[in-house]
C-alpha cells in the first residue's frame, strides 16, 4: 500500500466516523423529542389552526396519519436542531485541508448560513404562515367546510420552510460566488435592477395572489442580497494573491 492509499483510508474513516456521529446525534435528539411529537404537532398547527372557522378542525383521512405526521414532523425536528452538530462535524473533517486564511473564512460562512436557514424558518412560521392561512381561509367560497389533513398539512408547511430557509441563504451564495471567481460584487450591483424583479417574481411564486405576503418575502431577499454585496468584499480573491502562500495548520 502507497502512503497516498493510506491517507485516502484515513480520510474515508474520518468520513465515515463523522457521519456516524451525526446521525447519533439526530436519532439522540428524536428519542428526547418522540414523547412531545403530539405537542410539536400542535405548535406547526397553530398559524392554521387560528385561522380556522369557529367549530371547523383539521382531518386525517388516512388511518395511520395520527401516529405518522407527528412522528416524521419529530424527525425533520431533531435534524433541524441537529445541523450545528452536523456542521461542526464537517468543519472538523474539512478543516485540516484548509490554510490559515481560509479557515478564517469558512467558519463565519457555516454559522451565518445555520443562523440565516433558522431565520428564513421563523419568518416563515411568524409571519408568512399566519397571512397566507388567512387569505386561503377568507378566499373559501360560501358552504366551503375547511377541514385540512394533517398529512397535506404538514407536507406544505415543510415545502414552505424549505423554501424560505434556502431562499435565506442568498448571502451566502453571492459570498461563495465571488469567493470561487465566478462573478465580482461589481457585476452584481450591476445587476441590481434584475435581482428586484427576480425577487418579486419568486415571492409571487412562493406566496398566496396577494400584494403583502409577496412583499413579506420579496423584501427580506432583496436586503439580504444587499448584505451578501456589502460582506463580499472580503470573499474577493486579490489580484496576484496566490492561496498557496497561506500556512496550513
Amino acid at each position: 500500500m502507497t502512503p497516498n492509499d493510506g491517507s485516502l483510508l484515513a480520510h474515508l474513516a474520518e468520513l465515515r466516523n463523522a457521519l456516524l456521529r451525526g446521525i447519533a446525534a439526530v436519532l439522540v435528539i428524536f428519542v428526547c423529542l418522540i414523547y412531545f411529537a403530539r405537542d410539536i404537532y400542535h405548535w406547526l398547527a397553530t398559524p392554521l389552526m387560528a385561522h380556522l372557522p369557529e367549530g371547523a378542525t383539521m382531518i386525517a383521512t388516512d388511518v395511520g396519519a395520527p401516529f405518522f405526521a407527528p412522528f416524521k414532523l419529530t424527525m425533520v425536528v431533531a435534524f433541524a436542531v441537529a445541523v450545528p452538530f452536523l456542521l461542526h462535524q464537517i468543519w472538523r473533517f474539512i478543516a485540516p485541508g484548509l490554510y490559515k486564511h481560509e479557515k478564517r473564512l469558512v467558519a463565519p460562512l457555516l454559522i451565518s448560513s445555520t443562523l440565516l436557514f433558522y431565520g428564513g424558518i421563523a419568518f416563515a412560521y411568524y409571519v408568512v404562515l399566519p397571512l397566507a392561512f388567512a387569505f386561503f381561509t377568507n378566499m373559501a367560497p360560501e358552504g366551503i367546510t375547511i377541514a385540512t389533513d394533517i398529512s397535506s398539512y404538514l407536507d406544505f408547511v415543510l415545502k414552505i420552510f424549505f423554501a424560505f430557509g434556502i431562499a435565506f441563504e442568498i448571502p451566502v451564495a453571492i459570498l461563495l460566488l465571488c469567493w470561487s471567481g465566478t462573478t465580482t460584487p461589481q457585476q452584481l450591483r450591476s445587476k441590481r435592477a434584475y435581482v428586484i424583479v427576480a425577487v418579486f417574481v419568486i415571492g409571487m411564486l412562493l406566496t398566496p395572489p396577494d400584494v403583502i405576503s409577496q412583499t413579506l418575502l420579496a423584501l427580506p431577499m432583496w436586503l439580504l442580497f444587499e448584505l451578501g454585496l456589502l460582506f463580499a468584499r472580503f470573499y474577493t480573491p486579490q489580484a496576484g494573491t496566490d492561496s498557496t502562500q497561506g500556512d496550513q495548520s
